[in-house]
This record gives C-alpha cells, structure tokens and sequence, in this order.
C-alpha cells in the first residue's frame, strides 16, 4: 500500500476525463436511469489523502482502517462509519471481484468529504447515457455498492474511462454549533430583539477559589439576595448546574475557561430555581489576580448577551409579542436546545424537576415492542445503578400499574413496588405522565419527592403538558440515535467478520473474540468452550479493560460453577459472577477488620480484591456460542458495579456471537483435521537414517502444502542384512494425503520386499502389481531404488533400478558430473515390466546425488532449473560433505524463485569419504 497526504489550502489538479463520458449519477430512490451531474465541483480542498490497494482479500479491511484513520485526523467522527461502509463495498468490488489494484482517494473541503475509489479493470462496459440499470435485490450478498452510496452518500457518481472506472460519493459535513461569535449587520429598530421592560444584568465576580467578590443591584433584584449575603459564598451554592452524562464540564470547570456562555440556573432567595443565561469572562488584575466576571440575564433575554440575535423573546409561557404562539419545545427546553439525545434527555428532566419544585426526576424511553420502557436519564437518583434499567410498561392492573396513563402516587410506602424504579431511593410521592407520538407510547416522565402527598392530578397536568411539548423533539433524536448506532453496528460487524475470517487458530480466535468485545460491548469478558457434549464447559479466556483485574477475574470464576449450555438463542441473566463478587468483597472486607470469615462461602480462597468484586458485580449477560447445531461454548459479558446493558448494545453482541461461534468452530475443526492428517503422515517417514559404515548419508525433506508433513515425495535407507543397505527415493503422482496413502504402500513394501531376498527388478515388479491391485485408487509412481554394498577398501558399490524417475547423478573428485543410471518406465501404468539393474561404483571422494522433480521443475517465470541446472550446482559441491551438498542444493532451488515451492522436494546425498593416510 502506498499512501499520500497534502494538506494545504490549494485544490487538486482534477482527475482527466473524456468529454464524451459526464459524470454519472444515481437518483436517490428508485431504479430509474442515470443523469448527468452538471453541479461543478468548486470548494477549495483544504487536505488530501491517497493510497493504493492490492487486490489481495486483506486490501479490503486496509483500506477501510486508512478511511477511518483519515477522517478521524481531520476530527470528521461523525461520517466515519458511512465513510467506512461505503469504501469497504467499493474496494471489495475493486480486489475481490474485479481482480484490480483499487486506488482511494479522501479529499477534504469545506462543504464535506469526497471519496474516490478507483479500479483499473480494462474491459468493463461502458453504459449509454440514459440508459435504466437494474441494481439488483438488495437482499443478495455481492453488488451492493452503488445502492449503499444512493442511501447514505448525499451526492455520488461514477466515472469511466477506457482503462479506469472511479466511483465517488460525497458525505456532508453535520451542522456544528458556532465556535466563535462575531458582531452582525446594523438593523433596523423593528428587527431588534424585545426584551421585558428593562434588561437587568447581573454582574457577579468571582475569585481563584470560585468565591462571590462583587454583586450588583441587578443581581439584588433577579435573585433577591443582597450583596452581605452571598459575598464571600461559592457560586456552587446557588448555581443549579445542568449535569449532562458524558460531558466533564460543571460550573467550576466553566469558571476557569476563559471564556464560557450557556444557560444554567440561580436558585433564588424564595427557593426556587430562576434560568439564566450567563457569559463568563475570565480577567486577570494588574497584580496577575485572576478572576471571572459573570454576566447573567434572564434565559429569555438572552438575546442581550448573544449575537447574532434570536427570535425575539416570549412575554409570557407560549405567546409571542406580535400574537403568534412561539415554538412550546423552546418555552419548556431553552434554547438552544441540545443537539444530542442524552443532552436533551437529561435538560427534560432537569426542567421536569424545577417547575414541579421536585427531589427528582427520570425519564425512560420505551424499546421498540413498546413492552419495556428503559432509564435514559435521571437527576437526583443513583444514576450510575438506574441508567439503561428496564421496567414493564404494565407494571399491574388498573390505570396505576401502567405508563401509558398518568398516575400520581401520594405515598410510595403505602404500595412498595408501585414504581420499581424509585425502591430503596427515599423518595414517597411521586408523579409519572406518558410521552406519546401519534398515539403511540415513545416513554415516560416522572418526577418524585421525599415528602408523601407532594402532588396532584394539577401538577400532573403541568407535568403532561411539558411532556407533549418534547415527545416529538425526543423521539427524533432517539430515531436519530438507533440510526447512527445501526451504521456503527453494521460496520462494527464488518470488520468483526473479516478479522475472524482472517485466522484458523483456536487461541487466535479466542483473543480476538473478547478484543472485540471489550471495551467496544462490554467492561469484561469471558469466553467458555466445550470440546464436545460429555464435556463441561471450561473457562478458556479472560479480559477486562484493566488489565491488572484479569488475574483476579479469572481466580473468581474458576470458583464458580460454568454457566449452563442452553443453545436458547439471546442473551440471558447470569447471576452468580455478581452474587460471588458480593461475598467475596464481604469477606474481604470483615478479615481487614479482625472479624473473620462470613458464614456465606463460595470456594476456598477465593480472595479476589475489592477493586476485582466491584468490576464483576454488575450486570453478566451469557450468549451460547452454538455452531452446527451444537452449543460449543459460551460467551459472558460484564459491566462493573450497578451498570446494566443496553438492549442494542445485546442485539450486536448476539449477531457477533453468531460469527464468533462459526469462526471457533471451523479453527476446532482446523486444527483437529490437521493434527490427525500431520500424525498419519509422520508414521509414512522412517524413524530415523541408520549409520552405514564407510558412507556419508543426509536427506533433506519439504513437504507442499498447508499442513503438509509428507506428500507425494518419499525416501528411505534401511538395512536389508549384515555389510547391504537398500535406499529408495520416489515421487508419486500428486500431493496431500491422498499421494500419501501410496506413499506407505510403496515404503512399506519396499522393505518387506528387499528383506525376503528380491533383487531390484523383483522388488519393483511386485510393487507395480501392488499399485495397480488398487484400482481407481491407484497412482502412478516415479521410483529410484538401490541396494548399497560398502566396501573394505573404502568404495562403495550400488546396484540401481530407475523406474521414470530423474536419473541419480555422480560427483567425481574432479568436479565432474555425469548420470549414474539408465532411465526405465515408470511403476502404476503397466502390468508387464521388464527391468534391470545397474551397478554404479563408487570410489572415495565421489557422491551420488538423488532428487525428486520438485528439484529439477523448480520455476521462474518461464525458466526451469531443469538437469542441467542441477548438475551445474552439483559440480560446485567438491569436498563438501553430504550434508553440506544437500544443504546446498536446496539453498540453490529455494533461490532460483521468489514464490513458495508448489510441489513436494526430496533430496538424498550419499558420500563415500576420502581415505585419510599418514
């Protein structure tokens, strides 16, 4: 892959098109024709990015970490998964089904990002302008690139010239808040914003410690406190301060920014809470003293400190000045309203809390069946343990046991259980209304008090009323929400699957399960696997996002019983993990303070840490890793303390779980088909070479193929009886372990064969008898077999019998090569053979080298190392020893190519040493 980027602010020379060729675009629904996009292309391109692909299977999952890895430089987070969707398809289509190098192609501008994915094939047809295409059933698994690009790029097209085809689509850039504030146009006097009566600014100065230092009168009379009073306090004790999950910054926080605005509240000398809308300035005096000065109007008049200026503000709940009714979300929420779900949802509450002057407030939204309604946000309740909850929608019978009506609880003590959410919280009285869009339930908003009898059907109205003004804002930006996660999902199991395709190891398989899962799912994770149906599962991985907790984890469950391997599809509640954390941490805790063990005991030393307990005594889900319809595992996923998952959050996991579970299997299935193939072949190669004496004996052996231990290639050196030694080298047709069965047939034989007294030619009759005997199973066979005679007076004299097979050849001490046998036909075709042998003698010093065709077909391009090849290393080998030979000519094959060897090499050396003399 090669890779590019050029930022800067000047644009791209544009890619060279042929006029008669426009760009091409796709209407954004239906299957109607092609039409031209005349729209010019003229932002300025302020960053470039470029890579190229090669059409390998593993460019796909590249170029999709080279998108994300792009955007997310350039801070564009918000289009990464539609940006990586979209390139994914595209190159799949370029390297997987094209064929071709593909060519992406990130341009950054200001009105969004362009993606060019470019592939080289040279004979692609090029359609007539006009002319209708059919894409396809979207139902199908190939051929949904260009469908993909209509339903989430906003502009796209493709490009052809005679040697290229580029598809492109542009993303749009989200509306992002204003960063910065600048002064507007002069306007006439009827465009001003109103304000009510006089405009009253409070100007509040705080010290380095966040203390009040100067109050002014417009603050006396908004808040109704004087300047004795607060002076010298926290701003913290009379800020009401919204707190939004997932952002960091309070009020103490924006005091230190330099310069801060936003609506919060001031809680007033009457107690209640007054909105405000406040810019903070942060100064320094002319001793370098810092300090913030606050300036504060009502959040209706807020028009005073912002520019530009707003819709002009509300005399009073939900009449505009002119008469007309102003938008009611805006009276109930604020403006500007939060561009974010949890934002809105946690301000709803906020506001819920204040004007019914509550203890608290929460807010659930229902799940897609309407059946269970789920804690999205909350204010004065333990958050961290209530968030993502779920409750039944009819809770009992009758209006109070369902929240599809209002329902006002004067005393929770009198009916426990009346609102399951609120048990053990403190609160008594309490008062839920529905959300509801079009006559269907979306959620449900309560607010509660520590007092009993705090609210009536009244401020049930109050409350519903403000309900109906955001259901509909609300259940927009849920909709909004499931779509984004929907997108991350999608390309979440992208890369999931590829990354579980990419391996055949078990552990490999088992690691990146749980990497997948943790933190993307889940705080932990523990995967079980069962190695068949009389086994219990076995914990087999942990892994926690800390990995200093691993350890204790995994000490914790080995103590417990496995969960029990139902194949029920889903993810079910798995107890035991946080009733074990819970007893664990109880007895911790009483040995720290001298008082024992607890009488609940789950194991013996157990002894995990309290940090350990609190990580795992959240909410456990199990899914069943079933493959083949056989559960062959489990995988257990884990939240901390008080943290329960999300019911989307489950559907993914499930869907990963499905994948998991099929990669698991064909790695189990791999490595046992591989073990059984790798121990059959190992008993088809002698046990080992035996000591001839006089003669120097080495072998070398490689196997083609994955997995491959022997193929079709075989050797062997055995004695045959005392001073006589017989020793084969052969090839038979083809590799695997099918070449292998005739393999052990013809070594085996060879053996019995030679030690019954046959000659040569015997020995090799009876093996092609043997061969064909198989019938359609049989293979044709190349063999060299010999027997060897060492001499005493430092020869050697073999007898040889070539059947089809490359001719030995002997190395003189003069550096002279020439063939040592006759070729003869080959075994496995014919069943009358008429062979002979021949006697080859070898003085000290020679050696006499034996190959299978792997050697001599080795191949390059269109060259062949052939014979004469091997004869030209071989002359180089004077003096060496046999090993040394052997060492060298495969050193010189692996050499003559670049590519892996295709075919099965055997190489056996046999050197008669020089006689040393005095």
């Amino acid at each position: 892959m090669t890779t590019g980027v050029i930022p800067g602010g000047q644009s791209p020379e544009p890619r060279p098109t042929d006029p008669q060729l426009p760009e091409q675009r796709r209407e954004p629904g239906g299957h109607g024709p092609l039409h031209v996009d005349n729209r010019t292309r003229s932002a300025v391109i302020t960053a470039r990015a470029a890579a190229s692909f090669e059409p390998v299977g593993r460019s796909v999952a590249t170029a999709r970490s080279f998108v994300r890895d792009t955007l997310q430089g350039w801070g564009f987070g918000d289009i990464v998964d539609d940006a990586v969707v979209l390139t994914s398809e595209l190159v799949t289509n370029a390297v997987v089904h094209a064929g071709t190098a593909a060519d992406v192609l990130c341009l950054r501008s200001d009105a969004g990002v362009r993606i060019e994915v470019a592939d080289r094939y040279p004979e692609r047809e090029i359609p007539l302008q006009g002319a209708a295409i059919n894409m396809g059933s979207p139902d199908r698994e190939g051929g949904r690139g260009l469908q993909l690009c209509a339903a989430l790029a906003g502009r796209w097209g493709v490009e052809y010239t005679p040697t290229h085809k580029n598809v492109w689509f542009l993303l749009d850039l989200p509306e992002r808040p204003v960063g910065t504030r600048a002064a507007g146009p002069a306007l006439p006097a009827a465009m001003l914003p109103l304000a009510d009566g006089r405009v009253r600014v409070a100007v509040v100065q705080i010290d380095r410690g966040g203390s009040i230092t100067s109050w002014n009168e417009d603050a006396e009379t908004l808040f109704g406190y004087a300047a004795e009073q607060v002076t010298g306090k926290p701003l913290t004790d009379l800020a009401a301060w919204p707190h939004t999950p997932g952002t960091g910054t309070g009020i103490a926080e924006a005091l230190r920014l330099s310069r801060w605005e936003g609506s919060y509240g001031i809680r007033g000398a009457h107690g209640r809470v007054i909105p405000v809308y406040a810019s903070h300035l942060r100064v320094r005096d002319t001793g370098g003293e810092p300090s913030t000065v606050c300036l504060l109007v009502q959040d209706h008049e807020r028009a005073v400190l912002q520019t530009p200026s707003r819709v002009p503000a509300s005399t009073d709940a939900g009449t505009a000045p002119d008469g007309q009714s102003a938008d009611p979300f805006e009276v109930f929420i604020g403006s500007p309203a939060p561009d974010d779900l949890d934002g809105l949802l946690q301000r709803t509450v906020e506001r819920a809390r204040d004007m019914l002057d509550a203890d608290a407030a929460f807010l659930l939204l229902a799940t897609d069946d309407e059946t269970e309604l789920e804690v999205r946000a909350s204010t004065g309740l333990p958050s961290a343990r209530q968030r993502f909850a779920r409750v039944p929608v009819e809770a009992g019978p009758g209006r109070y046991g369902s929240a599809r009506m209002p329902a006002v609880h004067d005393d929770l003590a009198a009916v426990p259980g009346a609102v399951p959410l609120l048990h053990g919280t403190g609160m008594r009285s309490v008062v839920t209304v529905p959300l509801k869009v079009e006559g269907r339930l979306t959620g449900s908003l309560g607010v509660a008090a520590e007092a009993p009898g705090r609210y009536s059907n009244e401020e049930a109205l109050r409350l519903q009323f403000a309900a109906d003004r955001i259901a509909l804002a609300v259940e927009s930006a849920r909709l909004g929400e499931l779509e984004r996660l929907r997108r991350g999902s999608l390309s979440f199991l992208v890369e999931a699957s590829d990354l579980l395709a990419g391996t055949l190891d078990r552990d490999q398989t088992l690691a990146l399960m749980a990497q997948m899962t943790v933190p993307t799912l889940a705080t932990w994770c523990a995967v079980y696997t069962i190695a068949d149906q009389a086994s219990e599962p076995y914990l087999s991985y942990v892994l926690h996002e800390d990995e200093d907790l691993i350890d204790g984890i995994k000490s914790l469950l080995s103590k417990v019983p496995p969960p029990d391997p139902v194949p029920t599809p889903g993810a079910r509640i798995w107890t035991t993990p946080a009733e074990a954390a819970h007893q664990a941490a109880l007895r911790t805790s009483m040995r720290s303070l001298g008082l024992g063990d607890s009488p609940h005991r789950v194991g013996t030393s157990v002894g995990p840490t309290l940090a350990t307990a609190s990580a795992i005594g959240g909410e456990t889900v199990v899914l069943p890793l079933v493959a083949r319809n056989r559960v062959i595992g489990m995988l257990t996923l884990g939240k901390p303390t008080d943290e329960h998952f999300r019911q989307e959050i489950l559907e993914l996991a499930e869907d990963l779980s499905r994948r998991a579970a099929l990669a698991l299997d064909n790695a189990r299935l791999y490595s046992e088909r591989t073990a059984i193939s790798q121990s059959l072949q190992r008993s088809l190669l002698p046990p080992g070479l035996p000591e001839v004496a006089g003669v120097e004996v080495d072998v070398i052996y490689r196997a083609a193929g994955e997995g491959n231990e022997v193929g079709g290639d075989f050797y062997d050196l055995f004695p045959i009886r005392d001073g006589a030694y017989g020793f084969a080298i052969g090839d038979v047709c083809g590799t695997g372990p099918e070449a292998a069965a005739v393999t052990g047939l013809a070594r085996h034989a060879l053996r019995l064969l030679a030690r019954e007294g046959f000659g040569g030619p015997a020995v090799l009759q009876r093996l092609n008898s043997a061969i064909l005997d198989e019938g359609a199973r049989s293979r044709f066979l190349t063999l060299l077999y010999g027997e060897l005679w060492p001499q005493e007076d430092g020869s050697a004299v073999l007898k040889v019998v070539c059947a089809g097979h490359p001719l030995p050849l002997r190395l003189r001490q003069d550096g002279t090569v020439e063939p040592a046998a006759e070729p003869q036909p080959l075994l496995g075709v014919m069943e009358d053979l008429e062979l002979y042998e021949q006697t080859v003698t070898l003085d000290p010093g020679d050696v006499l080298l034996c190959v299978t065709d792997g050697v001599t077909e080795r191949r390059e391009g269109t060259r062949m190392l052939g014979d004469d090849g091997l004869a030209d290393v071989l002359t180089t080998c004077t003096g060496l020893t046999a090993g040394a030979v052997a060492a060298r000519i495969m050193r010189a094959v692996e050499r003559f190519a670049s590519d892996a060897p295709s075919d099965d090499m055997a190489i056996l050396a046999m050197r008669v040493p020089e006689i040393m003399t005095d």
